[in-house]
């Protein structure tokens, strides 16, 4: 296996001077610098990349905490991440946690050996003040979901106005029962959707019912369930909004089981604008979250921590948009 001191002996110059080369020193001459890569292609060098880390103390390498890494919405987020880790060297190293601190908590092992160089939690289950403290020793960011209170930086969207949106959408449309598809959780976003919810019913008049309000867990069954909890309530709903694209595909399977129409007798409403959400009959109105922004932006946030640019905790919130498709307009209670 070829090494250094092969390159060196070829090039005819020191070791020294084959590493400066790697390491794009300035030091070194354009014709030196040549004759060292050329004899680096000759004999086809690999150099020793996690060495050569360790001396620089970096690993290159950053860690990315999901819940669920068969969640559709996560797939352009960490996308965002990956494309602005390989524009600046760096690697990621994906990590499904299933919502569990413990697991979390074995993946920050990496991160404390300095096998990473950073994390960024696009969900995290520590508390606060577990959070805080990671976010204090090591280059640490939240993206979509964080911890209200952590000294961590964040990057997410305002959840609240964005439920507060999607339901002001059916109220207009006439619609005064609208069941609502949560989630028990402690997620941020959950608690922000639920509370757009009731606040758009109380500013529109409409007296708020927990009865309409039906627990998942982002899954298209537990979206058919909760759908179904909503179609035979005494009173029924006229319709539904789900703070998943997944769980509001599952709804509308639900009422079409029922023989029913959507958006004729059932309007229906997703939050996150994943892909199948543009590819399901009827097509699904929904929230639209700037995903590859979202993970491009923790990204950078990330590196400008890693390079010392930035010591305080940083906290920015992205817009949303209401992407208005088929399974709400068409029909309208006032028409």
């Amino acid at each position: 296996m070829t090494n250094i001191q092969d390159v060196a002996k070829v090039a005819g110059v020191s070791v020294a001077t084959v590493s400066r080369v790697l390491n794009n020193s300035s030091s070194v001459s354009a014709k030196t610098r040549e004759n060292v890569l050329k004899a680096i292609k000759e004999l086809n060098y690999q150099p020793n990349l996690l060495g050569r880390n360790l001396r620089r103390m970096e690993a290159r390498m950053i860690l990315v905490l999901l819940p669920n890494i068969s969640n559709p919405f996560y797939s352009r987020v960490v996308k965002g991440i990956e494309d602005v880790a390989r524009k600046n060297d760096y690697f990621i190293m994906l990590c499904n946690t299933d919502s569990d601190a413990s697991q979390e908590k074995l993946y920050l092992k990496l991160l404390k050996n300095r096998l990473s160089d950073g994390v960024i939690f696009l969900a995290p289950e520590l508390k606060k003040e577990e959070l805080s403290e990671i976010g204090i020793n090591y280059p640490t960011v939240q993206c979509c979901e964080y911890k209200e209170g952590a000294r961590v930086s964040h990057v997410t969207i305002d959840n609240y106005a964005a439920g507060y949106n999607a339901v002001k959408h059916l109220i207009d449309l006439g619609h005064k029962r609208i069941g609502l598809i949560s989630c028990r959780n402690n997620f941020v976003s959950t608690k922000q959707r639920e509370a757009g919810y009731r606040k758009a019913l109380e500013d529109s008049g409409i007296d708020f019912d927990s009865r309409l309000i039906t627990y998942g867990d982002y899954s298209f069954m537990s979206g058919m369930r909760c759908a179904r909890q909503l179609l035979d309530l005494e009173g029924g709903v006229t319709a539904i909004f789900a703070i998943s694209d997944v769980m509001a595909i599952g709804a509308m399977r639900a009422v079409k089981e029922k023989n029913m129409s959507v958006p004729k007798d059932i309007a229906v409403v997703g939050f996150d604008n994943i892909s199948f959400a543009s590819m399901s009959d009827p097509m699904l109105t929904t929230i639209s979250q700037p995903k590859y922004e979202i993970g491009c932006t923790a990204m950078n946030l990330l590196l400008e921590q890693i390079k010392g640019s930035i010591k305080e905790s940083r906290h920015i919130v992205l817009e949303h948009e209401l992407i208005v498709r088929e399974s709400t307009v068409g029909h309208s209670m006032n028409n």
